[in-house]
């Protein structure tokens, strides 16, 4: 993990903060914070940075509800805007976990910290066939979570299954049915984000398999827009906080910036 500095005059340097002992594809900062940061890695190991501190707290290393001993390669991390406290990871099983800053036991090695609430659609507890590369916040607190050869989904808070999810008892999942989800893009060959989009998150976004950015109202799921972005998988999507402007990625060596500027309606490619 390193923090890049720009220099008058256009230089830029970067020191290293962290590390992970295997890939880590995500980083979460607190929203309101220039300090706060938080990372995950394959490693299943959640840090917490403070820019002004030396050093970073390893908060928890994630492992499997079903066997203790295995750890959940982690491939996404983000932060409630509502509440700076809570934050929710995603990786290499079929579980969102959301943990509690305050009541987290800041031993990294220990495999004691269950999460306060956990998400996953009905049709997948228990399956072990999938896992998540994706999951992004709204200002409302919604949680926008994209599984591997998989849909989107759409959760509320009040869909959690508690703490530990595999004895949800079967009246509990009831509150899943009205679950939003959204289809047409391909999220199997690589750690593909997934984000909101518009001044109050109309708007629901995702790369794909086949080089597009697809764009869906996050209301009703309708798909609004395809949008040809690499010449092989759109991996990488970023909002800009403030303006907007959006950031796409994938295998092709350029970022692609993109903003609203037509005023005709276009028409979805034939896909």
């Amino acid at each position: 993990v390193r923090v890049g500095q720009l220099k008058q005059g256009g230089g830029f340097t970067t020191k290293q903060i962290g590390e992970h002992h295997d890939r880590a594809h995500k980083m979460a900062l607190e929203p309101g914070s220039p300090h706060i940061l938080y990372s995950c890695g394959e490693d299943g190991l959640v840090q917490h940075f403070d820019l002004r501190s030396d050093s970073p707290t390893k908060l928890l290393t994630c492992y499997s509800f079903s066997n203790r001993r295995r750890r959940v390669r982690l491939n996404t991390i983000a932060i409630d805007p509502q509440n700076p406290n809570y934050f929710s990871i995603g990786g290499s099983d079929e579980y969102v976990r959301l943990y509690d800053f305050r009541k987290i036991n800041l031993d990294s090695s220990s495999n004691m910290n269950l999460p306060v609430d956990t998400f996953c659609p009905e049709h997948l507890l228990m399956g072990g066939k999938v896992h998540i590369t994706g999951i992004a916040y709204s200002y409302s607190s919604e949680l926008l979570v994209s599984y591997n050869d998989e849909l989107i989904y759409l959760f509320e808070n009040y869909m959690g299954l508690g703490p530990n999810p595999e004895s949800t008892q079967p009246e509990h999942l009831d509150k899943l049915e009205q679950l939003q989800s959204y289809s047409g893009h391909r999220n199997f060959r690589t750690v593909k984000g997934v984000s909101f989009f518009g001044p109050n998150n109309e708007y629901v976004l995702s790369g794909s398999d086949c080089g597009h950015v697809f764009i869906w109202r996050k209301n009703g799921g309708e798909l609004m827009r395809i949008m040809r972005g690499d010449k092989h998988i759109v991996n990488c999507i970023e909002p800009h906080p403030h303006f907007p402007f959006l950031a796409t990625s994938g295998i092709d060596s350029t970022i692609k910036i993109w903003t609203p500027s037509s005023s005709k309606v276009m028409q979805l490619p034939q896909y």
